[in-house]
């Protein structure tokens, strides 16, 4: 399948990947919030909750990596910007109706391109350091839901995920 070079900001004229010049882009604050979940089976949740994963603490380890994958972006998605992140926060939460954990994460700077990838990346990596540290117990944990929910500032404006 052929897409149309300039539908896609990072083809040239010739259909060539190319980064994107945002030189003359104006500087404006920007932040992204990205979500995604570890189904698990309840006793490993259990296990995690009470501290008993045999590698130690996965939801502070899992939020630590999902902060340093942030700021790593531009070193794994090819095309991205390397990017002065202001704040990276991850959240992990229970959810006793997956079972498993939630992870929410949100990137902040002032620049002059958004922080989606980062945001996303930081969920993801958040979400396979925690299938990483139990999976000696659960190697059929499920990682799924990985998708943006917010992004605010830029030219393109406001993005908001609507259910439908």
């Amino acid at each position: 399948m052929m897409i149309a070079a300039g539908s896609l900001t990072h083809l040239d004229a010739s259909g060539e990947a190319n980064m994107v010049d945002v030189g003359a882009k104006a500087e404006t604050e920007r932040s992204a919030t990205a979500e995604g979940y570890v189904r698990m089976l309840p006793e490993t949740l259990t296990r995690i909750r009470e501290g008993n994963a045999k590698k130690g603490d996965v939801i502070g380890t899992a939020r630590l990596a999902g902060i340093m994958a942030a700021k790593k972006t531009a070193d794994l998605i090819p095309l991205c910007h390397p990017l002065m992140l202001t704040k990276v926060a991850v959240d992990i939460t229970e959810d006793a109706a997956l079972p498993g954990l939630r992870v929410t994460a949100t990137a902040k700077l002032t620049g002059k391109t958004g922080v989606e990838m980062e945001a996303l990346t930081a969920v993801s990596v958040a979400c396979l350091t925690i299938y990483d540290m139990a999976k000696a117990v659960d190697k059929g944990m499920e990682i799924g839901g990985v998708r943006l929910v917010e992004k605010v500032g830029g030219k393109s404006g406001t993005y908001r995920r609507t259910e439908s």
